[in-house]
């Protein structure tokens, strides 16, 4: 199913009782990429109080690209505060890091869970998002004789990614939107033991 994904950085930054909190939104295609965006805010900002984050690292129904951290504030009152933001919103390749400069007057843990909440959420009203549309891996090996038709399918389903490898066949690796699947092997009916189709 196609979701949203932030289409550039994004910083916005709001106060609360003399706190800054200030938000910053990256798109992210792994937890790797998200990690090395933490430590970069974290490198930009190193006199901050604090650096909670939480991010989703793939799409948005993906439970194991989940993440997040409260980086010192009390448990439970920055990082998963922000990452129900998130799932919320309904985004997916997401990293959502708030930089915290503490203005000298306690918020408690309702204030602080409240702030962070808020950082997160008005930076989403203002940010600039995209379609992702998920992809599958597929092979398709032919003989020679059916480059045309293996063309054709290539421009018929919008394929991306794609590598030709010339062998004894030719073979087709590339990438097919998933809602497309059922599609192409309608499509490949015709040309059954013609064309073998691989799904990774």
């Amino acid at each position: 199913m196609d979701y949203h994904r932030p289409a550039s950085a994004h910083q916005t930054e709001i106060e609360v009782r003399k706190s800054r909190f200030i938000c910053d939104i990256q798109p992210v295609n792994d937890r790797d990429s998200a990690t090395a965006f933490i430590e970069s805010v974290r490198a930009r900002e190193p006199k901050a109080n604090h650096h909670c984050w939480s991010y989703i690292a793939g799409s948005p129904d993906d439970a194991h690209q989940w993440n997040y951290s409260d980086d010192g504030e009390p448990k439970g009152t920055a990082g998963q505060p922000m990452l129900n933001v998130l799932q919320h919103s309904h985004m997916g390749n997401i990293c959502a890091v708030v930089t915290r400069y503490f203005g000298g007057i306690k918020l408690g843990t309702g204030g602080i869970a409240r702030a962070y909440s808020q950082a997160v959420n008005e930076a989403l009203q203002t940010l600039p998002t995209e379609i992702v549309t998920p992809t599958q891996e597929i092979v398709m090996i032919a003989s020679y004789e059916l480059t045309g038709e293996l063309e054709q399918l290539i421009s018929q389903f919008k394929l991306i990614d794609c590598e030709r490898c010339f062998g004894t066949d030719i073979q087709i690796t590339a990438q097919l939107p998933i809602n497309r699947l059922n599609d192409l092997k309608q499509a490949l009916t015709p040309f059954q033991h013609l064309i073998r189709l691989n799904i990774s």
